[in-house]
């Protein structure tokens, strides 16, 4: 995975990250192929302020995957909402 340091961190939109939490924090970067495969192994590993956030950031993943040619298993833990 490409590093991402603070600079770029900081230069990319709010829209690139599938998380925000209410203080402003970004989590989970989703610009390119290598942050989204991130992303999907450490989206179970995030600590999210609620059921609907942590939903919210799943379909963001999935959707970026989508976005950029890359499976998502049906036995990963991104690729279902939590029942």
């Amino acid at each position: 995975m490409a590093e991402l340091d603070e600079a770029a961190r900081d230069q990319l939109r709010d829209s690139q990250f599938a998380y925000i939490d209410r203080t402003g924090e970004r989590h989970l970067p989703i610009h390119d192929e290598s942050h989204i495969r991130n992303a999907m192994a450490r989206w179970d590993q995030t600590d999210f302020e609620s059921k609907a956030a942590r939903e919210r950031a799943r379909r963001r993943i999935v959707a970026a995957a989508k976005r950029h040619g890359i499976e998502v298993s049906d036995d990963a833990n991104v690729a279902h909402a939590a029942r």
